[in-house]
């Protein structure tokens, strides 16, 4: 990983991180932003924001250096190797926040739900990971075809890595930073799959794993390719549950504090 990071000036030590990978998205960013801004702005912990471009194109870098210029709150970095899990883990080692949330830059889970994932509304937990199937939570806008693709795909990590969570690709999860620092540089799983190999050895690892039902609104520009994305991401949860099967998720030094998910 590679980051040239002008990392937020703040006077007082993070409560939380919000980490944004970002692969061509200078349409998108520029409202994202405003809206993170505003967030920040108006709650009463410090909030800082690393946008991570994953090797764009197009003018990503010079939207985000702009924002950075005139908003201490957000930082950039810069992440070479394609892919979000790549872009995601840059964030999380850059992040000092206490808890650190990832979510998509076209935040189609509102930032404002960040506040459903942390203390005191949601009691201390080590991961809590937003879920569109939950009670409560909502879908607007997704064409049936995605969705039936989504479904089957959870069909297949519940039958194969991770039974009992009904949604695992919601991309608004939010993580204590000690337990996102002691999976991220376990992972091996670059792309679109990243998240449920985190899952996975977060388990196999004692952490407890809370789904939080948000309101979810389905982006025009998903970048996700259904025929060629869905193969590669069965492909991928393959290849996770063989390096289960090996060992090579496994920490030799648990920490005591973990306790396993109901």
């Amino acid at each position: 990983m590679d980051g040239d990071s002008k990392g937020p000036s703040v006077n007082r030590a993070p409560r939380l991180s919000i980490i944004v990978p970002a692969f061509n998205e200078a349409r998108r960013l520029p409202a994202t932003l405003d809206r993170l801004v505003s967030f920040a702005e108006s709650r009463p912990f410090v909030t800082e924001v690393f946008v991570v471009d994953n090797a764009s194109t197009d003018s990503t870098k010079a939207i985000v250096t702009e924002f950075v210029s005139r908003n201490p709150v957000i930082a950039y970095l810069h992440e070479a190797t394609r892919g979000k899990g790549a872009a995601v883990r840059n964030g999380v080692m850059a992040a000092s926040g206490d808890y650190i949330i990832f979510c998509d830059a076209d935040l189609a889970v509102q930032i404002e739900e960040a506040d459903n994932f942390l203390p005191p509304r949601l009691p201390d937990c080590d991961i809590a990971i937003g879920s569109r199937e939950a009670e409560g939570s909502r879908r607007y806008g997704e064409p049936f075809y995605r969705h039936l693709m989504g479904r089957v795909f959870n069909l297949a990590v519940k039958a194969l890595l991770l039974p009992g969570l009904q949604d695992t690709q919601c991309g608004f999860k939010c993580f204590r930073r000690e337990v996102a620092r002691d999976l991220f540089p376990a992972s091996t799983v670059l792309g679109w799959s990243f998240d449920v190999e985190i899952l996975h050895i977060a388990r196999l690892r004692g952490y407890r794993i809370v789904e939080v039902p948000v309101q979810w609104y389905y982006g025009e520009e998903s970048k996700v390719r259904p025929l060629r994305d869905t193969w590669r991401m069965l492909n991928e949860i393959l290849k996770i549950r063989e390096n289960g099967r090996r060992g090579l998720y496994t920490s030799p030094g648990a920490r005591s504090s973990a306790h396993p998910d109901p």
